[in-house]
């Protein structure tokens, strides 16, 4: 696992959620939208695991330094 440069894998895993936090937000708020829209309930649950799937993805990338190399 990567390190930061003071040798802190918790920073790690902080800088990774912050990078991630905006696409969240966003994925969770366009889910929202579409149930406000008075479309079926079943289509925004059915957007929302890609949704999170991708964001675990991102932050893993993140957080192990993928993303530096």
């Amino acid at each position: 696992m990567a390190e930061t440069t003071n040798g802190d894998p918790v920073m790690n895993r902080k800088r990774a959620a912050l990078a991630v936090l905006p696409f969240l937000a966003i994925g969770v708020a366009d889910v929202v939208l579409i149930l406000q829209m008075g479309v079926r309930p079943l289509w925004g649950f059915a957007i929302l695991p890609p949704i999170l799937f991708i964001c675990v993805l991102a932050w893993i990338a993140f957080r192990s330094g993928f993303t530096e190399r």
